[in-house]
């Protein structure tokens, strides 16, 4: 999918013990991304923000865990950033994957984990080697 648009999904974390479905907001455009979580108190869910590379947390209210992801889906780190954060850029990275702390570990969301990203009607797959 070359396009994205901001707007509801699913994400699909497969880990040993099974299938994790966690729904998503998906945060494509300039205003969404910029926005992210700020002004929030937590989120159900995750927040998909693409294209993106790093994060900060500056103005948050609550600590997330942060998830960078390269063309494939695949996971490449997680970590746990506190308000008033910056984040350093991930060269790879093309997306980013925001959940309240402690979220990601209880999906089983970790660096080498490859997720699938469900947007309202369609799915979107890894671009063809």
């Amino acid at each position: 999918m070359g396009t994205w648009r901001d707007g509801g999904g699913t994400l699909t974390v497969g880990t040993d013990t099974g299938v994790r479905e966690v729904p998503l907001r998906i945060a494509a455009s300039y205003r969404a991304r910029a926005r992210g979580l700020l002004g929030v108190d937590g989120i159900d869910g995750a927040l998909l923000i693409t294209p993106c590379g790093s994060v900060h947390t500056f103005r948050m209210r609550f600590t997330i865990d942060v998830a960078y992801l390269d063309r494939e889906f695949n996971v490449l780190a997680v970590r746990t950033m506190r308000p008033g954060r910056l984040g350093l850029p991930r060269l790879r990275a093309r997306h980013v994957v925001e959940s309240e702390a402690g979220a990601m570990d209880a999906w089983g969301l970790r660096p080498g984990t490859r997720v699938r990203v469900c947007a309202a009607a369609t799915e979107v797959s890894p671009p063809a080697p």
